[in-house]
């Protein structure tokens, strides 16, 4: 599911079961990323998929990318495997006013 920017925080903010997933890639997150977030880079391909698949599918997965296209295509797979709760920031993070680590 696309969730706006605010929506995402927001929700985010009162969810006792998230988690935030970066699909971005390592030099992308050495930028900045959003405090508490797993990293997976979407570009691994299977070694994606494998690593997504030793997730917990009870919790409820906040996923963002830079722009929200991998992160969209990240939700898609995750559904598809049996995740019932992702949501995809949309606008990504290039967008993202909330807080940040490692700048």
């Amino acid at each position: 599911m696309n969730l706006s920017q605010e929506d995402w925080e927001e929700q985010l903010e009162k969810d006792d079961n998230a988690l935030i997933l970066d699909v971005r890639t390592p030099e992308e997150v050495e930028e900045g990323y959003i405090p508490n977030s797993t990293n997976i880079d979407f570009y691994l391909g299977q070694d994606f998929l494998n690593e997504i698949e030793k997730l917990d599918k009870s919790k409820n997965y906040y996923v963002y990318c830079r722009s929200g296209n991998r992160s969209g295509q990240a939700c898609a797979i995750m559904n598809s495997v049996g995740f019932e709760n992702t949501y995809n920031l949309e606008g990504g993070f290039m967008n993202w006013d909330g807080a940040v680590e490692g700048e």
